[in-house]
């Protein structure tokens, strides 16, 4: 007789697996202000599992929430044209945002499931923030003087950087390093013009034929090479029109500050994808103009850059908006002028930058599918408080970006194409948050294609439409203002979801006069947005924005529309206030988020990037580099 095996023991898969299984749990490397993480699980078919977050300073003082972490899982990124196609790992992802410095905290993460948790279901840890890198204590100080000096020099001195770096040597000779700088030397740069002719074989500077200074030595977190300005004028190196100026790709905790650096295609070429890439980087207060690039790294391994407090002035038109496409409308132009800052890997800080005049001004890499290996990957990467002015293509993208990219607080005016982009994000969270959006003539502010999943988007505000049309998964909106500019035939919004549990509430919108429907909304099967003309009809089929409101430019002090009949005229950040009038539709109608606007005035936040009687952030280079640098 033959024995019955119930068919529930053959076909398992038929059962769910709701009960949640923690995994390995993964602290990311710390920025300045933030500290991130990951945590794998299995399990959760039903998704509902969660991740609360707590955090105090070491050992001191009651816990604080924070934002919980990010589910995902099973979203899809791809895009046929160049064949990526990803799926993001089941796991959760967040931060912890807006801390102190160099500080230490305790860390509460807590797992729950209705369904169960079976693991390990808290992880308690300590984690410190970095600090700003500095020179250390007690190491050498050189000397350097350009060629034409006719002063008096301070011992040791060199002629030109590369004699104080590597050692003399000139032609042939130049390659040779038989007096290297060592870790925690600092080397003063006095003032002048350092001006290579690479095209003369024994130039004093020592740069033959390609006119670069390829620097490789490694400093130490503590005692890293500083290359600063003396304080006695200004040191300008000028590239004579070399590809790039600084090779520093192999080059580890260099600190560049208070140089003038210009008239070369790339400033500083940090990292090359699958070869090599700079670590511990750190270039501040410099102004860096007539350039292509100013800093990019596109090697995975690149860790821990400090960009902060610099003037970058590309080579774009200064006194119209073109745009690279649709030359019919804006313009379109060739390249003269690429991207401000671009980097990929881990650990970097971007910020207090106003980056004027390229393609693009701030960037993750969009290095397509992300690698397998954990210290490999764009994560844990901070933009915040850039001042951006005048991009033929978009502000800041976040394009290539993993887990917990920190965009926030920064402004951006006159961008032909997109304001903030996702082209695409690998699973998340990318948080968008409190930034100001200015005239974009496209009509798409948030650039959310290529399928990006994991988009936290707060309290940011949109003087433009938002259009984008391609689908993006696992994405959250709250407490943001989106103003139309009344530009033809424009609604003011759509929500192009390919996930059913994104979100949207608390969020205002300016509708544009004389469109029908205002907000387009897709949700997969359907091909085709469904059209509605209030927010009420929105909510009534979507059961998004209960909480949206509609309002007008009278929520604001003293701010305009931008014209849309001249797509190319030029906005100035200091003519502009994005600040609420006190009582108006947007104070008071947004939700406390945990971590993000602790600190609101009113009954509850108010809507946008600005909280009434909170200062306005400083956007841009702070100390003697902050100053209308696009005039």
């Amino acid at each position: 007789m033959k024995r019955l095996i119930p068919a529930v023991l053959l076909l398992p898969s038929l059962w769910a697996d709701n009960a949640v299984r923690p995994g390995p749990f993964v602290v990311e490397p710390s920025t300045l202000i933030c500290l991130g993480f990951e945590w794998e699980i299995a399990g959760d078919d039903n998704r509902n599992a969660t991740v609360e977050v707590q955090y105090r300073p070491a050992g001191r003082g009651e816990w604080k929430p924070a934002l919980p972490l990010l589910r995902m899982g099973g979203e899809r990124v791809y895009r046929d044209a160049e064949f990526l196609d990803y799926t993001v790992p089941h796991r959760f992802a967040g931060s912890i945002l807006d801390l102190e410095p160099g500080t230490e905290y305790d860390c509460r993460l807590t797992m729950k499931d209705p369904d169960g948790v079976r693991g390990q279901a808290v992880q308690t840890v300590k984690v410190r923030t970095r600090s700003a890198p500095k020179a250390a204590e007690g190491g050498r100080v050189l000397h350097v003087y350009p060629p034409d000096w006719k002063g008096p020099k301070q011992e040791p001195a060199f002629t030109g950087l590369k004699a104080a770096y590597y050692g003399p040597g000139r032609g042939d000779w130049s390659v040779l390093s038989e007096r290297k700088a060592r870790p925690g030397d600092v080397i003063l740069v006095h003032a002048g013009l350092y001006k290579a002719d690479r095209l003369n074989y024994v130039d004093p500077l020592g740069t033959p034929f390609d006119g670069a200074y390829i620097l490789t030595l490694k400093g130490a977190p503590e005692k890293p090479i500083v290359i600063r300005a003396a304080g006695d004028g200004e040191p300008i190196f000028d590239g004579n029109g070399c590809f790039r100026l600084f090779d520093v790709m192999a080059a580890e905790h260099h600190i560049f500050e208070g140089l003038t650096i210009r008239n070369t295609d790339i400033a500083f070429y940090a990292g090359l994808k699958d070869v090599l890439g700079a670590k511990g980087l750190t270039v501040r207060n410099c102004r860096i103009e007539d350039v292509g690039i100013a800093v990019t790294t596109e090697y995975a391994g690149s860790k821990d850059f400090y960009i902060a407090d610099n003037v970058i002035l590309g080579r774009d038109d200064r006194y119209r908006l073109n745009g690279w496409a649709s030359p019919g409308i804006y313009g379109a132009t060739q390249l003269k002028s690429y991207i401000g800052i671009k980097v990929y890997g881990s650990g970097h800080v971007i910020c207090h930058n106003a980056v004027a005049y390229f393609h693009d001004g701030i960037c993750v890499s969009t290095y397509g599918t992300p690698e397998p290996e954990q210290d490999r990957k764009a994560v844990a990467i901070d933009i915040y408080n850039n001042d951006i002015h005048l991009m033929a293509d978009d502000f800041i993208e976040a394009d290539g970006g993993v887990h917990n990219i920190r965009v926030m607080r920064n402004r951006g005016v006159n961008a032909a194409q997109c304001g903030l982009s996702a082209q695409p994000v690998f699973g998340g969270p990318a948080y968008f948050i409190r930034n100001v959006l200015y005239h974009g003539p496209n009509g798409t502010a948030l650039k959310f294609m290529a399928k990006p999943a994991g988009l936290i988007v707060y309290h940011n505000t949109i003087i433009s439409e938002d259009r984008n049309r391609d689908p993006y998964s696992n994405a959250h909106f709250r407490n943001n203002l989106f103003l139309g500019t009344d530009a033809p035939n424009r609604n003011i919004v759509v929500f192009p979801n390919a996930t059913p549990y994104s979100t949207y509430d608390y969020d205002g919108f300016r509708p544009n006069r004389g469109v029908s429907d205002q907000y387009l909304w897709m949700m997969p099967p359907e091909t085709r947005p469904r059209g509605f003309k209030s927010l009420q009809e929105l909510n009534a089929a979507t059961g998004q924005e209960a909480h949206g409101v509609e309002l007008d430019y009278d929520i604001f002090e003293n701010l305009r529309a931008p014209d849309p009949t001249q797509p190319r005229a030029i906005y100035h950040a200091e003519d502009l206030d994005f600040r609420l009038r006190a009582g108006s539709k947007a104070a008071d109608a947004g939700v406390p988020l945990p971590n993000v606007n602790d600190d609101f005035t009113g009954q509850a936040p108010d809507l946008g990037a600005l909280e009434t009687g909170k200062p306005v952030p400083v956007y841009g280079p702070r100390g003697s580099q902050r100053q209308a640098f696009y005039r």
